[in-house]
Parts: C-alpha cells; sequence; structure tokens
C-alpha cells in the first residue's frame, strides 16, 4: 500500500479521516471513536489545554491508563504544537516530580489518587500551573471542535521521553514529530500489519515507545487501536477475543502466561497474529511455546528511548543465540564502534550506535534524537559524530545481525579482563531455581573490581550461592563465575522492568 507519510502527529488522522471516517479507530475501556469521532475528540482536547494556557513548545505531562483518554491528550497536545510527557504510574512521588520539574511542565494530567500522591511535591514545582484530575472518559468531552490553526515544524520538538534512570536521575530523550511517525510510515509502506489488523497496546501508553509503536502504527495504517488496561493472562486474553486484537508488543513473562494459563482457551486468541516482544532473553520453553501456537520463530525486537522504539528486529532465520537482536530496521544502520568511535570488523565488540541508514528506499531519512531536555554535554556525547551512541555493547556478524553484550558502563574490568553481565546472567537464568539474576562489578584493590550477583529464586525453589556458583562454574571461564553471590526476594526494578543495579551495590562487602 502507499505509504502514509503525515508530516506532523497533528495530521496523522487527516488520511483516514478523509477515506472512511465512519471507521473504528480507538477503543478503550471508557468509549469508542471512529476516526471522524477522534479527530473532533483531539480538536476538543487541543482547545482544552490551550484553555489551561498551553501554548506551543510548553509541556504537557500525563499519567493516566491505557484508555482513550491518553491517546486524545495526546493527539491535543500535539495540534497546539506543545510537547508530550509522559508519567509512569509506578513512579514514586519524587520520582514523578522529578520529570515534571526537569521539563517545566506546564500541565499535569493525572487521576486523583496520583494528584494526591504528589500533593507533598507541589511547591517543589513552580513551571506546573494546572494539574488536572482526569476521570475515566472524561477528558474533553465537549467543546470546540475546530482544528486549532498553527504551521507545525515537523522537526520541531514533539514528546520528551524520560530514561529508565538505571544511573543517577533520568534524562528526557526529546524527539521530533518526524522520529515518532517514521516507525508507522515504513510499517505502512511494507505492509507489516495492514488496515485490517487491529492494533492492541497493553504495556503503558506513557512510555513514549508504545505510543509510537500503538497508536501511530495503527492511526497511519487506518486501523484501530485498542488500549488493553490489564496484563494478566485472562484479562489480556478477554480483550483479544472481544475485539479480535491481532498485533501487540509485549514482555515475555506476559506472553507466557496468556500461553499457559488454564483459564485462557485457544480460541480466545485466533485473532491475535505474531506478536512481538522486546526486553527480555526468551528460554527455550517460551520459545517452544511461541512456535507452537503461532507457527513462527519468536520475533524479537532490540530498542531504546532514544531511537525511539525498535531498531533490529529478528526474522527467525537465524537460529536462537544468547544476545541474538536481528537485523536492522530499513530505516536505520546499526554501526559497532571502539572508544575512538573507529568501526570495528565484523564479530568484534564494540559500542552499539544508531545512524540513519545508507541504502534501500528509507537511506537518509531517519533522523537521530533531538538531544537530552537542558543536557547540552550530554547530548553532545551522545551524538557526536552525527550518530546516537547507545552505550551497549554488541557485535555484527557476518549475516548482518545483532548481538548484545551488555551495557558499556556495566562492563567489569576484572584484572585486565573483560566480564559481560549479561552473559553471566545467561548462564544463572539456565539452572532451574534461578527467576532471575543481575551481576555487576564491585571495587577491588587487587582486580581493579569483582564479580558479585545477586539472585532471585524461582517460586518454591531452592539453591543455595555455593550451588549457584558451582553450577556457573561449569559453563564459564573462572574469572567470569561471581565471587559472591547474594539471595534476594526480588530484584529492584524501575517503570520499564529493568533491574536498578545501584540499589544492589549495598549488598555487598568492598574488598580493602
Amino acid at each position: 500500500m502507499t505509504p502514509v507519510r503525515a508530516l506532523t502527529i497533528a495530521h496523522v488522522l487527516d488520511a483516514p479521516v478523509a477515506r472512511a471516517p465512519e471507521r473504528l479507530a480507538l477503543v478503550g475501556r471508557s468509549g469508542r471513536f471512529s476516526y471522524g469521532e477522534l479527530d473532533r475528540a483531539a480538536n476538543r482536547a487541543a482547545h482544552a489545554l490551550a484553555a489551561l494556557g498551553v501554548r506551543k513548545g510548553d509541556r504537557v505531562a500525563a499519567c493516566l491508563p491505557n484508555d482513550v483518554d491518553i491517546v486524545i491528550a495526546f493527539l491535543g497536545t500535539a495540534r497546539l504544537g506543545a510537547i508530550w510527557v509522559g508519567i509512569s504510574k509506578p513512579l514514586a512521588a519524587p520520582e514523578k516530580a522529578y520529570c515534571l520539574r526537569d521539563s517545566g511542565a506546564r500541565v499535569f494530567l493525572a487521576p486523583a489518587d496520583v494528584l494526591e500522591s504528589l500533593a507533598a511535591q507541589r511547591e517543589s514545582l513552580p513551571d506546573l500551573a494546572s494539574a488536572v484530575e482526569v476521570a475515566p472518559g472524561s477528558f474533553a468531552r465537549a467543546g470546540d471542535e475546530t482544528r486549532p490553526a498553527l504551521e507545525l515544524d515537523p522537526h520541531a520538538p514533539a514528546a520528551i521521553a524520560y530514561t529508565s534512570g538505571t544511573t543517577g536521575f533520568p534524562k528526557g530523550a526529546v524527539h521530533s514529530h518526524h522520529n515518532l511517525l517514521l516507525p508507522g510510515a515504513v510499517a505502512a509502506a511494507s505492509g507489516t500489519y495492514g488496515p485490517e489488523l487491529r492494533q492492541g497496546v497493553l504495556l503503558p501508553l506513557t512510555i513514549l515507545n508504545l505510543m509510537v509503536l500503538g497508536p501511530l502504527v495503527a492511526f497511519q495504517d487506518g486501523s484501530a487501536l485498542v488500549c488493553i488496561d490489564r496484563i494478566d493472562a485472562e484479562g489480556v486474553a478477554e480483550w483479544v477475543r472481544r475485539e479480535r486484537v491481532g498485533h501487540f508488543a509485549a514482555v515475555p513473562t506476559i506472553l507466557y502466561d496468556l500461553l499457559t494459563h488454564p483459564g485462557v482457551r485457544r480460541e480466545d486468541l485466533v485473532s491475535l497474529r505474531r506478536p512481538e516482544v522486546g526486553g527480555a532473553e526468551c528460554p527455550e520453553e517460551f520459545r517452544a511455546l511461541y512456535r507452537e501456537r503461532f507457527g513462527k520463530e519468536v520475533t524479537i525486537g532490540y530498542g531504546m528511548t532514544e531511537a525511539p522504539t525498535a531498531v533490529t528486529r529478528s526474522d527467525g532465520a537465524a537460529a536462537p543465540q544468547p544476545g541474538l537482536c536481528g537485523k536492522a530496521v530499513p530505516q536505520v544502520e546499526i554501526r559497532i564502534l571502539d572508544e575512538k568511535d573507529r568501526p570495528v570488523p565484523d564479530g568484534e565488540v564494540g559500542e552499539i550506535c544508531v545512524a540513519p541508514a545508507t541504502r534501500g528506499p528509507w537511506a537518509g531519512v531517519y533522523t537521530p534524537m533531538l538531544g537530552y531536555w537542558n543536557k547540552p554535554d550530554e547530548t553532545a556525547q551522545a551524538l557526536r559524530g552525527g550518530v546516537y551512541h547507545s552505550g551497549d555493547l554488541g557485535f555484527i556478524d557476518e549475516r548482518g545481525d545483532l548481538y548484545i553484550r551488555g551495557r558499556r558502563n556495566e562492563l567489569i574490568l576484572r584484572g585486565g579482563a573483560n566480564v559481560y553481565p549479561a552473559e553471566v546472567e545467561r548462564v544463572l537464568a539456565e539452572h532451574p531455581a534461578v527467576a532471575a539474576s543481575a551481576v555487576l562489578g564491585r571495587p577491588d584493590t587487587r582486580l581493579g573490581q569483582r564479580v558479585v550477583a545477586a539472585v532471585q529464586l524461582a517460586a518454591g525453589a531452592s539453591a543455595g550461592a555455593e550451588q549457584l556458583a558451582a553450577f556457573a562454574r561449569e559453563r564459564l571461564a573462572r574469572y567470569k563465575v561471581p565471587e559472591q553471590i547474594v539471595l534476594v526476594a526480588a530484584l529492584p526494578r524501575n517503570a520499564m522492568g529493568k533491574v536498578v543495579k545501584r540499589e544492589l551495590e549495598p549488598l555487598f562487602e568492598v574488598a580493602p
């Protein structure tokens, strides 16, 4: 099909409205909207925000559940040329306040309980003019339905996505309208999904990448977006069955539960086609379940807040291997660079960097993020040479497949030898008693760093630290084996589900 090449998010509904205004566009717990109705609701949202003083370039923050309001507010924000900021609900009140303060948000949209939890932080938010309570289905229910008359630049800031903050404070990655629309334009042009396939979104829409992969993909295809507000197996199955959801992106745990829960029938998932998985390794047991249900290998994507979304995707052609993330998506090129930003040979580990594609129909179209909000030094470092430096370590094989080997800032230098935490974590995960682990380096006077690990056991399982170390010794070089293993009830995680390793550091002794 011909790609829908909307210049700005403000105009993303124009083509489907012109073609079929009565076609279903948006479904949530609180309502259903055709494309014509959604277009008018977005205009009402824009005028409601304007009445609160929002102007072009102002920041509008939202901490709303997966329902129709968050999508309508996002579209309304774009129609004013304002900048969207998603605030994740699991963040603690000081963490939410940090994102609001750092972005200088003028308006904050949230349910009553979130606003109440931030009451003690209110004085630390001098730029916040309005904190608006949004009840389900209530946002911009009535008002002016005319499109705001504004000239908008497709390369101007459209949204700020805060990084997960695994070290220090989160940074706000700024993306243009162009950046956010490009993944959907590529998907529409390639016929990846098509207008008849209903897109579901069950991970939080406060995460900008999910806005890109959900609404902005669906609307450029002219398909329906289904806001799924549950992540338990029976709840997801109910949404899939009732709304005939054809695709969504999820983490392995959600899909595993969906495919194994006794309360989920095979016919509940008859409409679902090859859901995508990101953010974690997939054990063979899960791959086998996926293969049996969908008849193909699981599709795994590797992406990042700064991209935005996926930059590689596996196609099932290569046999599953640890760290395999597939080939670059059409609009980007993956470069592996050394510490002096020089390309390294295939098979050699270096920093994973993202650049515009130099070949094919999408050559030169991709642009990196605009930078980190109010952080010029970090921006210059991340975007040096005109490419985005991810901080992740990996290599590309002779077939062009990318393999992840961990974070550069998590690389452990033990006695001059490199230890990649992801490699050790994969080995520990092979032990039947291990649910999850986090491997990190701790200072050591003689060696520089020692390898240590925190391990969360599976429910009902038992294993001792020495037993786990012995298991690792059989599968790893001796210098990679954790010298100290601490068992924890649960690993600390942030709003994106990533382990916050700095919170584990006090558990380990530091060598004198």
